[in-house]
């Protein structure tokens, strides 16, 4: 019998940036929140992306009354088509949220699903709890802070938010409900930390659009195209209102930003009368009529904006564009980001950036948001979430600057087990969490094994002998593979004798014995005369 207390456990999103989830417990029910991915970093060589390790939920898979989803970023719902497949459970989010869920699933040829939209202020009931949505301000339209009112007490998450009090879609965050859940008396509030480190407020969504419409005013003949993030649809809402001013006509270039740009304006979240030219027809408009809306302010090798810096790309980037990335670099993104800055303007083009600019805002809340938040909500015991371990442990220590004592903040890890109680906050279990690998599909296995090799061979290379036995005897000269590592002729002619000789002096033992003989005669003796370390993979073909 599951012992009747709220458990909150940590499968993501703390301790580091991304593959947000964390799941809320109380008796028999689980309710999941959040099912996010993050990017592969340099250590992971030939792997796609990264999703929470859901073993704890695959176990408990009957417990879970659903998702519920905060808003729509890869980081909050990318993990969603991989996971549903072995945990099929109803998602609950906004409409936007949703429409981008399900088109992930349809991708991956789910058929197999249960999406159900909330409204802003609407309540659902999983199991024994019950789940409240509460509009917030982000960088993307249909964020939701979460209040969930359990037997014990409620437990409010916060998503990921800012206070922006002129928002371009005039719907403002929902102060209001955010007070009266505080007056209501929350025990446990997780809350966002990822801005912890920045003084004062996040500024306004419109000052971006301030920011273009001068870019725009300044260069009426020229071509202009803009890199921003394709969930943003208020930044592409204010860019195309800004079009419709100096009467430009907008294209779409690279897949998420021409799918969700349709998407957003099929279910009203995008407004727009005009019709989006076809990337191939551009060529038929003048420059100075033209916007390009792209993907690639991340300078991501595949995007749109990266490809037009090669001589490959349809669309040639010349001395009459104007290049605006409305965005700025994720951390571990800044080589890529600057890299290709410094293309587009090899190519002859004026780049405008939010080092040069206020072309970008972050949608994350700064300190004074985040104490305002603690201020409304005012819950009995907080815990940080949503950043790396500075981050949460930044973000406790405002907590306690604003008057909750040190022993009712949790700063925790990855697969923490925290009972909320009279106690106040006790951590009682570890879950086996963490990430998993998908390179295609789930790599399985020691994950860290297989990047371990795979680092190996990037960084060493790798030599295969092949041996060809008869009767247990070498029948032909040896033959040697080398690939990625150099030597020469003469260090491989030396090779092949020690794998000849390493044949006849462990004749009669086993393949696998005789493998190991060369691959350590060859590892000792390589590493001697060239000071060279590959992966050494012998093979042994009996006839």
């Amino acid at each position: 019998m599951a012992t009747k207390s709220i458990k909150v456990v940590f499968l993501g999103g703390v301790g580091e940036i991304g593959k947000n989830m964390t799941a809320i417990e109380y008796g028999e029910d689980i309710i999941v929140i959040d099912c996010g991915m993050s990017f592969p970093t340099t250590e992971m060589p030939g792997v796609d992306m990264v999703i929470p390790d859901c073993s704890y939920l695959k176990e408990n898979v009957k417990r879970i009354r659903g998702f519920v989803i905060t808003h729509g970023h890869e980081d909050h719902i990318g993990a969603i088509p991989l996971i549903l497949k072995d945990i099929n459970v109803p998602v609950y989010a906004t409409k936007l949220t949703l429409a981008l869920i399900e088109h992930k699933l349809i991708e991956q040829n789910l058929d197999r699903y249960t999406l159900k939209t909330v409204e802003y202020g609407s309540k659902i009931r999983l199991g024994c709890m019950e789940v409240e949505f509460i509009k917030v301000s982000h960088s993307i339209t249909g964020a939701v802070a979460l209040s969930i009112t359990t037997p014990k007490g409620i437990v409010f998450h916060t998503g990921d938010y800012k206070i922006d009090f002129t928002p371009v879609d005039s719907t403002r965050m929902d102060l209001i409900e955010l007070a009266k859940v505080g007056e209501r008396g929350v025990l446990l509030m997780l809350g966002e930390s990822t801005n912890v480190e920045r003084e004062g407020y996040s500024m306004s969504e419109r000052k971006v659009g301030e920011a273009l419409d001068k870019i725009f005013a300044a260069n009426i003949k020229k071509r202009i195209i803009i890199a921003t993030f394709a969930s943003n649809v208020n930044r592409l809402q204010q860019i195309i209102d800004l079009a419709k001013k100096y009467k430009r006509h907008v294209a779409m270039h690279g897949r998420s930003m021409e799918n969700i740009s349709e998407m957003a304006k099929k279910i009203g979240e995008l407004k727009t009368k005009e019709e989006f030219i076809p990337i191939n027809k551009i060529k038929d408009y003048p420059d100075e009529r033209m916007i390009i809306l792209c993907t690639g302010s991340q300078g991501e090798p595949m995007s749109a904006l990266t490809k037009m810096t090669s001589d490959n790309s349809k669309i040639k980037i010349t001395k009459n564009d104007t290049i605006i990335i409305s965005s700025s670099p994720i951390p571990g993104n800044e080589k890529m980001v600057y890299s290709l800055i410094n293309n587009l303007y090899r190519k002859g083009a004026e780049v405008i950036y939010s080092a040069l600019q206020e072309v970008h805002v972050s949608g994350h809340a700064c300190k004074e948001e985040l104490k305002t938040m603690l201020s409304l909500i005012k819950p009995t015991y907080f815990i940080p979430v949503h950043g790396e371990y500075r981050h949460l442990k930044q973000h406790a220590q405002l907590a306690e600057l604003l008057g909750i004592h040190p022993t009712h903040i949790y700063v925790p890890d990855l697969g923490d087990v925290v009972e909320v109680g009279k106690g106040g906050l006790k951590k009682i279990n570890q879950v086996r969490a963490g990430a998993t690998l998908i390179d295609g599909v789930d790599m399985g296995g020691d994950f860290n094994l297989i990047l371990r090799d795979r680092r190996h061979l990037a960084e060493d290379g790798v030599l295969i002998p092949i041996v060809v036995t008869e009767h247990g005897l070498v029948a032909e000269e040896p033959e040697l593979m080398a690939r990625g590592f150099t030597c020469g002729d003469d260090i491989l002619n030396e090779a092949k004798k020690i794998v000849y000789s390493q044949m006849n002096t462990n004749l009669g033992k086993s393949v696998d014995d005789q493998k190991v003989a060369i691959r350590r005669a060859l590892k000792k003796f390589l590493f001697t005369r060239c000071k060279q370390s590959p992966m050494i993979l012998p093979i042994i073909i009996e006839h």
